[in-house]
């Protein structure tokens, strides 16, 4: 069992590419990674990494042992699946990714039910508005909203999540609102967006008259993490673009509200993600089956009981 273990810890510095970020997602001590990684070497009598004060990179054979360890982890789990699905006790970690704004308010909330439900089941949640590699950081699913460009993975959709533009009233009295998506595109307004490495370039597809118009957009503020958007719309620095579940609570209080309401975002759809051979995965499927259920009941409910206008 410990072999096993030091070759999940090295699957995990491989991974993350770095020792300490591994050792926290395995909830260890640095020390307890280096060691373990340490030890996998001696026994291959081999160097699995180059390792400098700043840097840490696999080495030749470094990366012939990740796909062959790989290969080993992954019969590992589907024989213990198999184990879960004779015995209905799904056991074992799952490594889940979701975008801030979904992950607070959707999924975070929920997770301490299933656990309670479910005992045997640990999940390591990780949330952030950048694009995640699903098989790259070794996670088993990865919530997301829009369309994935991986047509590898499958795709379980939970929703189509109404969209709308909103600003705070302070910006309408300074600025007025837009009466026409030619006011956004021709930089009258200040359109605050999500910017993060690798990110498109910024069209908001709204719903006009015409069809479908995917408006090219600018303004002074951008950031990598959706909640900070919502708070300088809310200070008055400018109109956002956000799923109503996100922004639900501060339409409801008036600090946001809504513009351009002839012209309306397209509604953006809610899925998860996961590899073909998670799918089989028990614990995966109980989770996905849990999850679904929660996020479509609190979808309808931040919608049709907290936003004071009809969609």
């Amino acid at each position: 069992m410990a072999y096993l273990e030091n070759i999940r810890t090295f699957l995990r510095v491989y991974e993350l590419g770095n020792m300490s970020a591994a050792a926290r997602d395995l909830r260890i001590s640095s020390a307890v990674a280096s060691s373990r990684v340490s030890q996998l070497e001696d026994h291959l009598n081999v160097r699995l990494f180059q390792r400098t004060t700043r840097a840490l990179s696999p080495t030749e054979h470094g990366n012939l042992f990740y796909r062959g360890a790989t290969k080993i982890v992954e019969a590992v789990e589907e024989a213990e699946a198999e184990i879960s699905n004779v015995t209905r006790s799904p056991r074992g970690t799952l490594f889940i990714a979701a975008p801030i704004g979904m992950g607070q308010r959707l999924i975070a909330p929920s997770i301490p039910a299933f656990k309670a439900a479910n005992p045997l089941i640990d999940i390591r949640l990780r949330l952030s508005d950048r694009k995640v590699d699903l098989t790259g950081e070794g996670l088993d699913a990865a919530f997301f909203l829009g369309v994935p460009e991986d047509s590898t993975l499958k795709i379980r959709k939970i929703a189509d999540c109404v969209r709308v533009l909103c600003a705070s009233p302070d910006y309408i009295a300074r600025k007025g609102a837009p009466e026409s998506h030619e006011d956004l595109a021709s930089g009258a307004h200040d359109c605050l967006n999500m910017r993060y490495p690798g990110a498109p370039e910024f069209q908001w597809p709204l719903q006009t008259g015409g069809g479908l118009k995917k408006v090219a957009v600018r303004g002074p503020f951008e950031s990598d993490h959706g909640d900070v958007l919502t708070e300088w719309a809310v200070a008055g620095h400018g109109i956002i673009l956000k799923p109503v579940f996100e922004i639900a609570d501060h339409l409801s209080s008036g600090k946001l509200v809504p513009v351009l309401e002839t012209e309306p975002p397209l509604p953006v759809q809610m899925a998860c993600l996961f590899t073909h051979r998670k799918r089989q995965d028990p614990k995966v499927r109980l989770f996905l089956d849990f999850m679904v259920e929660q996020i479509q009941a609190a979808i309808c409910e931040k919608v049709t009981s907290k936003v004071p206008f009809d969609r």
